[in-house]
């Protein structure tokens, strides 16, 4: 994969593309203000349990990446996620938020407590189209009582679609305003306008750009392996061996392009899932430690 491709590709990155999304909702006090906006709350301060929050409860469980996983300070729970691609099937996306909901439970309640100790939780998906078609900006979920709308269960779990496509009614302006850029209008507002300048500087920032070439071309690696070994025929031994040795040989690639890069051998065994020492020992074996 050519690097000019992988540069044109981060020249035309926005707020839309989820690297860019994680990467400025990792300044607190924009992520924290859009969760204000979104559910209409005040509150006092966020923290990130973890970057890029990884749950797998068994081994053999579909494992999920949560992009923005935080934390306030009453120990409420909140999972942000941008979602650019619609699905042919309308259940998948609630189902989606449906597993999210409960391998977080799960992640959180230790063996032996009491249920009790699950946290209040809001999980909040940003699309870029309109996952229910009813044209509403925001569509928001909680469990209550058929025969009787005003009995809410208390279970303290909330579900929100936004989506940039809907009418603005009842939406306020700074989410407004967040939305429509979203759908590549011109920043407006203070809060908005920050979201770009926070997009520009990440933008701007080298090592965020290597990290995102070397990410862009090893999606491609993968995609155009998946297309040959598609295409391959004979033996399913045969095709587990390619299939492990083309994972090798594209991992070495993207190892030796973000060392070229300049990119710390630290930061890139962090990405890979190396040994610091195995990184640069390749580095060393093609002349580039």
């Amino acid at each position: 994969m050519p690097v000019s491709e992988a540069g044109k590709a981060w020249e035309n990155l926005t707020i839309a593309d989820n690297f860019i999304f994680q990467k400025v909702m990792r300044k607190k006090r924009l992520c924290k203000r859009l969760i204000e906006n979104i559910l209409q709350i005040k509150i006092r301060k966020i923290v990130f349990p973890e970057t890029e929050k990884d749950i797998r409860i068994r081994r053999d469980s579909k494992s999920i990446r949560l992009d923005v996983y935080v934390e306030d300070d009453a120990g409420t729970l909140y999972d942000i996620e941008m979602q650019t691609t619609g699905y042919t099937d309308p259940a998948a996306l609630p189902k989606r938020t449906r597993y999210y909901q409960a391998m977080m439970d799960m992640d959180v309640l230790n063996k032996g407590e009491f249920y009790t100790k699950l946290r209040k939780t809001y999980i909040i998906f940003i699309c870029t189209f309109d996952p229910f078609d009813r044209n509403l900006s925001r569509y928001t979920f909680k469990e209550i009582c058929a025969e009787d709308a005003t009995l809410q269960m208390g279970d303290e779990t909330t579900k929100i679609f936004l989506n940039s496509k809907g009418s603005r009614n009842g939406v306020n302006g700074d989410l407004a305003a967040f939305l429509d850029y979203i759908e590549g209008k011109a920043p407006r507002g203070k809060f908005t306008e920050t979201i770009a300048g926070a997009v520009e500087e990440a933008k701007e920032d080298k090592e965020m750009k290597v990290e995102y070439m070397t990410y862009f071309m090893e999606l491609r690696e993968r995609e155009e392996r998946g297309r040959v070994e598609g295409r391959a025929e004979g033996r399913a031994e045969g095709r587990a061996e390619g299939r492990a040795e083309g994972r090798t040989e594209g991992e070495k690639n993207t190892i030796l392009a973000m060392l070229k890069h300049g990119m710390p051998a630290e930061t890139i065994a962090q990405i890979v899932g190396w040994t610091n020492e195995r990184v640069r020992e390749l580095g060393r074996l093609n002349g580039i430690l």
